[in-house]
């Protein structure tokens, strides 16, 4: 069997493949290959040499190559590997989010079949493990998948399991939640949620993403809820039975699933009219509303805690409280720092991914500290778009050196249109490391000085403000 993608590669005779290896839905390149080389019976490392690489893989804590690691190919990168999969491109188009994706390193390898690697994150959004059962009833091989999939498409309902981040290099796949059907009932729920904020105009990723904001921050504040017992009770069930001596760790790794049916919840409330209604009504009240105001009764009640409005409202700064100002200024015609945008979440409200709390945990710091520890604080996907800005800045550079001989006016305009283009890519890098530093946690007014933007600058206007609003 390997001689199929041995041939294939050494004298150029085809990559025809003996078997028909489809990809699944949402599957990243990276893990297509490593279903292909399983089938072949080979290493993945010995099929991966089908192609030149133009760059080194992103290495795994200990050995090996990271799970969310990515691949990008080339058209001609692109044929081999519908070749050896048995399907047509078109199946890989559609199944492959990374397909239709480009690298400057693949510029100019036309004939050769190349690829680069790259992180998931950073190409098509957040990847997670797939289910090991559904690949196994699907393809008859009990292997790994890691598909991208946003938070509320994580639950397998068939089998009753939370499918885990991938970027976070920790020991499981998933989370069981075969004796927590409300987590399964809220992905259900979460899809009428989306119709509605798609009908009210509004992208429910970033309805999702303001509600997951709201409902981590409680995460936070719970251990000192002496009346709360709902998420202790799910947290204990998905560790096993009992966190016990782990249970840091735990709230780390389980947050998401534990808090989803709340985050949907809220969701659900974001888009209520009459929370609106009710938050419009509190802004004349003077003083203003206590904390056993309706609209927080009414939040408590959404979330089945009745006991929680007095906690919510003493929370002034809070993403919620920003929602509700948001509410209050589109109704008076004001305009805030992001205009009358309902849904932005500020730099200090988004909640940390598994990858970083995680890394953080293994540091042994309660919390990021903004001046220390980049890659504790700086997510990979962040980290790997600033160097890669920062790689095609420096490939242009290099490319000046070869346009510095022939006619005088010919030279002139290349060099111009060529540093343009070198100015272009390292505005961009610049930018990025910007909104990388906002997100760990370090004030705008500190930020302005070092790039010379004026201090009210909005991060919406730094390249992925807005993307990496969740």
């Amino acid at each position: 069997m390997s001689s199929v993608a041995r041939t294939g590669h050494r004298d150029g005779s085809g990559h025809a493949g003996v078997f028909r290896v489809a990809p699944l839905p949402g599957e990243t390149a990276a893990s297509l290959i490593c279903r292909l080389a399983a089938r072949y019976g080979l290493e993945a490392k010995t099929l991966r040499s089908s192609w030149q690489w133009r760059n080194t893989a992103p290495p795994r804590a200990g050995a090996g190559v990271r799970a969310d690691a990515e691949v990008l190919l080339n058209r001609a990168g692109q044929e081999v590997l519908a070749k050896l999969c048995g399907v047509g491109q078109d199946v890989l188009a559609r199944a492959l989010p990374s397909w239709a994706c480009r690298d400057a390193k693949l510029a100019g390898q036309r004939q050769t079949p190349a690829a680069v690697w790259r992180m998931a994150g950073a190409v098509a959004g957040p990847v997670a493990f797939g289910c090991r059962l559904c690949t196994a009833r699907r393809t008859a091989m009990v292997v790994r998948v890691v598909r991208y999939a946003p938070l509320w498409e994580r639950v397998c309902v068939r089998h009753g399991r939370w499918l885990l981040d991938a970027d976070a290099d920790q020991r499981l796949e998933h989370l069981d939640l075969r004796g927590l059907p409300e987590v399964a009932a809220a992905q259900r729920r979460w899809t009428a949620v989306a119709r509605r904020a798609v009908r009210a105009g509004t992208d429910p990723q970033r309805v999702f993403a303001l509600a997951h904001a709201v409902v981590a921050r409680w995460w936070e504040q719970a251990r000192g809820w002496e009346r709360e017992t709902i998420w202790p009770r799910r947290l204990h069930q998905v560790a096993g039975g009992n966190a016990g001596a782990e249970l840091d760790w735990w709230r780390i790794v389980g947050r998401d699933a534990v808090v989803f049916p709340e985050v949907v919840a809220v969701a659900e409330m974001l888009l209520d009219p009459a929370m609106a209604e009710l938050a419009w009504r509190g802004s004349s009240v003077l003083p203003p509303p206590l904390p056993d105001a309706i609209i927080w009764c009414r939040l408590g009640e959404r979330v089945g805690r009745p006991w929680l409005g007095p906690f919510a409202a003493s929370d002034y700064d809070s993403p919620l409280i920003s929602w509700m100002t948001g509410v209050i200024r589109r109704r008076r015609g004001e305009r805030g720092p992001y205009g009358d945008d309902l849904w932005w979440v500020h730099h200090d409200h988004r909640s940390a991914t598994l990858a970083t709390r995680l890394r953080v945990l293994g540091k042994g710091h309660k919390a990021p500290s903004p001046g220390r520890m980049w890659r504790a604080v700086v997510h990979p996907e962040q980290q790997a778009l600033i160097s890669s800005a920062i790689e095609n800045a420096a490939e242009q550079l290099l490319q000046l050196r070869q346009v510095q001989s022939g006619p005088a006016v010919e030279t002139a305009q290349q060099l111009v249109r060529a540093l343009r283009h070198s100015a272009a890519l390292i505005d961009d890098a610049f930018k990025r490391t910007a909104l990388a530093a906002l997100n760990a946690g370090i004030p705008l007014n500190e930020v302005a000085p070092w790039t010379a933007m004026p201090a009210d600058t909005s991060p919406a206007l730094l390249p992925g403000g807005q993307k990496d609003s969740g």
